[in-house]
């Protein structure tokens, strides 16, 4: 399962911010890899430089194999936060396509 994190020019990111998130999502999907061929995390600050509630906003897509790509979107006050739900958002919606395959 590859796992790709993008970010806008607002998000200060580095290199140990972005091997914690993989971690984290390769933790969390451990379950569905077998299915996953890659993972997307596009993270952005909504409001840029200013500041705002609600305003980092994570977008994450997963490609199935043999279907079409899940997409889901969360926002939060911290890019953590923001990923954090997504993840739950994106177990959420593979457990319902996959157990749905299952039952067929």
């Amino acid at each position: 399962m590859e796992i790709q994190i993008n970010t806008d020019h607002t998000i200060r990111e580095n290199e140990a911010s972005r091997e914690e998130f993989i971690k984290l999502i390769r933790i969390e999907f451990k379950n569905f890899s077998q299915h996953i061929t890659r993972i997307e995390v596009h993270i952005t600050d909504e409001n840029g430089n200013k500041n705002g509630q609600m305003d980092k906003k994570c977008l994450m897509e997963a490609r199935i194999e043999g279907r079409q790509p899940i997409a889901v979107t969360n926002h939060s006050n911290t890019e953590a936060l923001a990923l954090d739900g997504a993840i739950e958002k994106l177990k959420h919606s593979l457990d319902s396509i996959l157990g749905a395959l299952k039952n067929h």
